[in-house]
C-alpha cells in the first residue's frame, strides 16, 4: 500500500495530466472535500469530478508543489497552480490538507488565496 505522501503525489500528477479518472481514483468514493474549517464542498465521486471537469479544461492549468509535509496519515502541500481565470491568466497559492486512509484520499480541506493576474483576458473583436 502507498504511503499518504505517495497518494497525494499521485493525486498532483493527475491533476497536471488532467486526467480525471485517475485523479478521482486517488479519492475513495465516499470523499468529502471542504473550505478551510469552513463549508463542505463536494461529497462523493460524483460531486468530486463535477467540482474539477471544468477545471481541467482550463488551457494553463498546471499546480507546482511549494512546499509538502506529513504527519501520520496527514499531508499538508502548498501549492502555486496557474489558472486561466475569467480576467485573464494567473496563479494562486493554495494550502491543500489530505487525509489519507487505505491508500486513498478520505477527506481534503483548502485555503485558497487571492488570485495574482499574469496577463490580461485577450479580448477578441468580431
Amino acid at each position: 500500500m502507498d504511503h499518504p505522501e505517495q497518494v497525494v503525489q499521485r493525486q498532483l500528477d493527475a491533476y497536471n495530466a488532467k486526467d480525471l479518472d485517475s485523479w478521482i481514483g486517488t479519492y475513495a468514493p465516499d470523499a468529502e472535500q471542504y473550505e478551510l474549517h469552513g463549508a463542505l464542498l463536494a461529497r462523493g465521486h460524483d460531486e468530486i469530478r463535477g467540482r474539477i471537469r471544468a477545471r481541467f479544461t482550463e488551457p494553463d492549468l498546471h499546480a507546482r508543489l511549494i512546499h509538502r509535509t506529513r504527519l501520520g496519515p496527514i499531508v499538508v502541500d502548498h501549492e502555486r497552480i496557474t489558472r486561466n481565470f475569467p480576467e485573464g491568466k494567473g496563479t494562486i497559492e493554495m494550502l491543500c490538507i489530505y487525509e489519507v486512509d487505505g491508500g486513498l484520499i478520505r477527506k481534503a480541506s483548502f485555503h485558497v488565496g487571492s488570485p495574482v493576474l499574469l496577463a490580461p483576458a485577450v479580448e477578441t473583436l468580431e
